[in-house]
């Protein structure tokens, strides 16, 4: 067998595996809308995305799910906020701070922290975390989303540290000497060539670590308090998306309301994070212009 057909061959079977990937996320989709357009037959679509009470099981029933999507919003944006700063930063000091024996220590605890079950960290938030707030901070529970968003972080920074590391490391090392052949400091050198340099895969390992903190299901369902209600404070209980879909489907009449009505949900969710792709898709492309420009 010639070389060129060896080439063919392969390229032709990844072709194939390509399409059924594309097939199977095509069928995944239409199940999904199958199942959840029957909803606005009962609801319309401005009552169901902005209707303030989620009450499937009552007579008659309500569809709102603002509560469950402004909790997830909360929950995603406030771990962000913790674990993007913590990814990006334990990665630099990883990549061109630390010595060789300490690089290989935390990047073994990184991975440790990667390979941990959701559920395993939902426990430990369940049981340590959030009775450690309930006491720290006087309050009636702590099942909230201080707490949820906390275990999300935890989720996320390994995720945003690794991948952040490996772009990081692509850096290649004529832009270090040039710089520091100038006369810049390292602090100057890590800040102004190394992380301009690595900006494209440093948002795509942002993106990464929030996609999964808006996915999440067992670390919310467990920790954030299950409370379908608008959210006041950090402290308060919410019940975000998957949250809702995982709790209740199991429990939903096949084919009812409440069955369609928790599919819909997948559909909103399956649109926000396809938009949340898209403009952080965007970005991430600004930001490799940004980086290719500043060299």
């Amino acid at each position: 067998m010639t070389r060129h057909i060896k080439e063919k061959i392969i390229k032709n079977l990844f072709l194939v595996l390509s399409l059924i990937s594309l097939m199977v996320l095509a069928l995944i989709v239409m199940f999904l809308f199958r199942e959840g357009l029957p909803i606005f037959r009962e609801v319309s679509v401005y009552d169901f995305i902005f209707g303030s009470e989620w009450y499937p099981t009552s007579s008659p029933p309500s569809y709102g799910i603002a509560p469950l999507i402004v909790g997830s919003i909360v929950v995603t944006v406030l771990s962000s906020l913790i674990a993007v700063p913590l990814g990006i930063l334990s990665a630099v000091y990883i990549s061109e701070i630390a010595p060789a024996s300490a690089k290989e220590i935390l990047k073994a605890v990184i991975e440790l922290l990667a390979g941990l079950p959701s559920v395993v960290l939902g426990f430990f938030g369940m049981v340590v975390l959030a009775p450690w707030f309930q006491d720290t901070f006087d309050l009636p529970t702590g099942l909230n989303i201080a707490t949820a968003s906390l275990m999300l972080a935890i989720m996320a920074i390994p995720t945003i540290s690794s991948i952040s590391e490996d772009a990081l490391y692509a850096v290649p090392r004529e832009f270090k000497e040039a710089s520091y052949a100038l006369g810049a400091t390292k602090f100057e050198t890590i800040a102004r060539v190394i992380i301009p340099s690595a900006l494209s895969g440093i948002s795509t390992a942002v993106i990464l670590g929030m996609a999964r903190a808006i996915g999440e299901t067992m670390v919310v369902l467990m920790v954030a308090g299950g409370a379908a209600a608008f959210p006041e404070s950090i402290f308060d209980s919410v019940r975000p998306m998957p949250a809702s879909i995982a709790a209740e489907m199991g429990e939903a009449p096949f084919r009812s309301g409440h069955y369609h009505a928790l599919f819909a949900t997948g559909i909103v969710l399956f649109f926000m994070t396809l938009a949340f792709n898209l403009v952080a898709d965007y970005i991430s492309r600004r930001f490799k212009e940004v980086g290719s420009a500043t060299l």
